[in-house]
């Protein structure tokens, strides 16, 4: 036995279910101190990536490529944001893995971190490196910029994807895109679809699915609250089809369209045993509350959801339906980044809450390996205080808290995706 719960889970490895790892930003040679604060969520206290409903943008600002660091750049980050829990993250896992036993980024270390970080990007070992270092065992990413994407041809053998199905809940019209510019007729072409019609649209959905185990594709990915509210009422076909070949369609048949498809990718991911990834919480906030996929959740009761990121701010809703819901799962990612004090209160309560072991994983979600680095050695210690303070307590006895968190880290995602 370790000699503590913390050690312990410092020791497991993780098989990690979700994260954002795009062969042009993780596969980029070139890569400086600055791009790794703007592709991460420490860029986010500056340029929030995704527009709200009043907004647009003329590009995404995780995808663009960054100009040469200066301390004027770094300096909004560090200074002005520099109490932000997504800021204190990337800082610290810099600053270890480039650093020269500094503690924090400052005027007169820059430069020498800056050139750290160009040397070791340009090395084709340092991500697969860094992974190995922190622990991963295999990654789940969401290569949305790509839904398409054979992760494990493009990163390696230690790599899955899941596809989004964003592109086509808006796709009532070949030029209809989500918010990351995807076509949905484009994905399909792209797999020698041609949708002429509504219904051809609709079995292409269907061929697609088929063929996803074969590009070694293990689940869909709804993230349709960066596009939408998340309320997924009852297909209506009717209206759903009144939206089809429209440029503009009206906002009730654009919505009826998109729970159609929503309503047929469950079904279809139901049928072939394929999980469903969902985003919930902060997005375009006024529409992604939890509770609104309880009708979709409850109308599928054969298809195993994941619900991602404690749907903050309403973790305990969450909670709720999971434990009401036999067909969810939860998976902690990016909560623990967000926010650690509030992660360590919704895991006590997951724990004590949800009805059986099996229902908890965690990712990173993340763009860069030092950002991903990060978050697994927080991951780490705040699950180990956790575990700690509920073995302290009396909760449960030792033996109990490293069984629940190797299931955790790896068992319970690696059983949920079927990959040993």
């Amino acid at each position: 036995m370790a000699s503590s719960l913390p050690d312990f889970v410092a020791d497991i490895p993780i098989f990690d279910v979700h994260e954002h790892h795009l062969p042009e930003v993780f596969l980029q040679r070139e890569v400086n101190l600055l791009q790794l604060f703007r592709q991460s969520y420490a860029g986010w206290t500056l340029a929030r990536p995704y527009p709200l409903p009043s907004e647009s943008r003329a590009s995404d600002p995780m995808l663009d490529a960054a100009p040469a660091t200066t301390w004027e750049a770094l300096a909004p980050y560090l200074e002005s944001s520099g109490s932000n829990s997504f800021v204190r993250n990337l800082v610290t896992a810099i600053c270890e893995l480039h650093g020269a036993g500094e503690a924090q980024i400052t005027p007169s270390n820059w430069e020498s971190l800056d050139a750290a970080v160009r040397a070791a990007h340009a090395r084709p070992d340092w991500c697969p490196g860094i992974l190995r270092r922190a622990g991963v065992e295999h990654v789940i990413t969401d290569p949305y910029s790509d839904p398409l994407l054979d992760a494990r041809a493009t990163f390696g053998p230690n790599y899955s994807s899941v596809v989004r199905i964003n592109a086509f809940a808006c796709g009532w019209h070949p030029s209809s895109c989500d918010h990351n510019g995807n076509s949905g007729h484009a994905l399909l072409q792209r797999c020698g679809i041609q949708a002429g019609t509504f219904d051809d649209y609709m079995q292409g959905l269907e061929t697609l699915m088929d063929g996803l185990t074969a590009h070694h594709q293990v689940a869909l990915k709804n993230a349709l609250a960066y596009d939408r509210d998340v309320q997924f009422d009852p297909p209506d076909e009717a209206l759903a089809r009144r939206a089809w070949g429209q440029s503009a369609p009206t906002p009730a048949e654009r919505k009826a369209f998109g729970d159609f498809v929503v309503d047929r990718c469950c079904t279809l991911a139901a049928q072939r045993n394929l999980p469903v990834q969902m985003h919930l919480g902060t997005a375009l906030i006024r529409g992604s509350h939890p509770l609104h996929v309880a009708g979709l959740i409850e109308r599928h009761p054969r298809t195993r959801f994941l619900l991602m990121h404690l749907a903050y701010p309403w973790s305990r809703d969450l909670l709720a339906m999971a434990f009401v819901y036999r067909n969810v799962w939860l998976d902690l990612t990016w909560s623990f980044l967000l926010s650690p004090s509030h992660f360590k209160l919704a895991l006590h309560e997951a724990i004590e809450i949800l009805p059986d072991e099996s229902r908890l994983m965690l990712g990173g979600d993340n763009w860069h390996v030092e950002e991903t680095y990060g978050a697994m050695h927080r991951a780490r210690r705040l699950i180990g205080e956790v575990l700690e303070e509920k073995r302290r307590d009396g909760y449960f006895h030792a033996s109990d808290a490293e069984r629940l968190a190797a299931k955790m880290l790896h068992e319970n995602a690696s059983h949920f995706f079927g990959i040993p």
